[in-house]
């Protein structure tokens, strides 16, 4: 059945009906187009538009429909035009005159936008529910390693020591600011469109606060040709998707470098690794390596959507019909994403020793030793000049700053003495780090403490 044939003298062609129907990718949100029409219908009824008799018939007709789809017992018309009007037909054959009467006061423009963001605020849920549960495992990773000494890195070379727990807990403020952005996109789309008609609004006495009461939207949108033309929230999701890829993408890579054998920081879980077709030695990571490639999905749905609507005039354009296949395969793309990796991080063992042994031979403590210069007296730029000289000593006879003698120590400096070694020590580098947000013991403890309330309250 189509919504709109009574100005045509002949059929569509098929090739154009084709290209035209979207019911191969809006079925998606069936739930949601039988979800909106109840609560218009309902409307409809208190405010005398239709009877009660009508508003019983329909409502259970929706209702039945909505079972017999999920059930299977009623499968989706591929030859639809769309889910809309695949429902509408589906009602109309199964009571009769009374679902003639459900689409009153509503074009499919503010059915669609209803049913976009309908769907859209489900999904937001779900990835932030998924977020919520990753930050449960970085949390749990957190507490554990306290004391799981590594090199931190600027520029992929060792920098200072670090710990574990502070590594994570930079991911844990990431995925943090990225459900912070959930709820602000949340909070910003969750107004009702329905009622807004094809863009002019419509001459039935609607009441469209209580519609979006019914759907639990905060209020009616304000502006009817801004209603059927916004896909700014679709927009900002994807921008927040791919920021939330580029934050898994970017924890992925150090994933794949700590799995090398030229690290040897983590061992992944065989649920989560997989072999190679010729070499039997191989265990790659193949999760953090997809997780990574999908990214460039999301952030191509992002750009094809920016670009389809960057030339639309208001109000309602076809176009727009592109927004539905990129948001559904970005969201399920990020889904996935989110949810493997929790369960890759979640099973991953952390090689402790192998970690501090890095950090050891890295010269990571070296700003220490710098800085133990500066405390005897010595100018900082003298001081860093003098490490310097130290750390060429060392890479020429192979050996980090905690093994070589006090008579070489003073060979380059007189200042040196005998607790440059308890200065520079791997542990005292990390625990003399007190400020906040610093990789001390004292320091990501009150961390924890913070991502645990913080969870516990969202």
């Amino acid at each position: 059945m189509k919504l709109w044939g009574g100005r045509f003298t002949k059929e569509t062609n098929e090739l154009v009906n084709n290209f035209n129907a979207s019911i191969s990718f809006d079925q998606k949100f069936f739930k949601e187009d039988i979800e909106g029409s109840i609560a218009h219908v309902t409307m409809l009824a208190k405010q005398g538009i239709l009877t009660d008799t009508d508003k019983k018939a329909i409502i259970d007709g929706l209702t039945g429909i909505k079972e017999d789809i999920i059930n299977g017992t009623l499968a989706i018309d591929d030859n639809a035009e769309d889910i809309h009007s695949f429902v509408e037909a589906t009602l109309i054959e199964r009571i009769g005159e009374a679902g003639k009467r459900l689409h009153t006061g509503r074009s499919r423009n503010d059915q669609v936008a209803l049913d976009m963001k309908l769907y859209t605020r489900n999904q937001i849920k779900e990835i932030d529910s998924l977020l919520k549960e990753l930050l449960t495992v970085l949390l749990k990773i957190m507490e554990e390693n306290i004391d799981t000494f590594m090199p931190g890195f600027t520029h992929l070379q060792k920098a200072q020591p670090v710990t574990l727990a502070h590594h994570t807990g930079a991911y844990f403020e990431m995925f943090k600011r990225d459900r912070l952005r959930l709820k602000d996109i949340y909070n910003r789309m969750n107004y009702c469109p329905l009622g807004s008609g094809a863009l002019a609004g419509t001459t039935y006495p609607l009441d469209r606060e209580y519609t979006a009461s019914l759907l639990d939207f905060y209020g009616a949108t304000d502006n009817s040709m801004d209603s059927v033309a916004d896909r700014d929230y679709l927009i900002e999701l994807l921008s927040a998707m791919s920021t939330i890829m580029m934050h898994l993408s970017r924890f992925s890579e150090e994933i794949i470098l700590w799995n090398s054998n030229e690290y040897r920081f983590i061992e992944l879980d065989d649920a989560y690794s997989t072999g190679s077709s010729i070499m039997p030695q191989k265990k790659n990571p193949d999760i953090a390596e997809l997780v990574r490639g999908k990214t460039g999905r999301v952030y191509g749905a992002l750009m094809s959507l920016l670009t389809t609507m960057k030339g639309l005039p208001l109000a309602y354009n076809k176009d727009m019909q592109e927004d539905k296949e990129l948001t559904f395969d970005a969201i399920d793309t990020v889904k996935g994403c989110i949810a493997l990796f929790t369960g890759m991080i979640k099973t991953t063992k952390f090689n402790k020793k192998n970690m501090e042994e890095s950090a050891k031979h890295g010269f990571t403590n070296a700003t220490d030793a710098a800085d133990y210069l500066v405390n005897k007296g010595v100018p900082f730029r003298d001081a860093h000049g003098i490490i310097g000289q130290l750390v060429l000593y060392c890479i020429e006879q192979n050996k980090p700053l905690d093994d070589i003698s006090i008579d070489e120590y003073k060979a380059i400096s007189p200042v040196f003495e005998d607790d440059i070694y308890e200065a520079i020590a791997i542990k005292t580098c990390v625990e003399k780090r007190l400020t906040k947000g610093a990789p001390s013991e004292t320091a990501m403890k009150a961390a924890i403490k913070a991502c645990h309330e913080y969870l516990d309250k969202e």
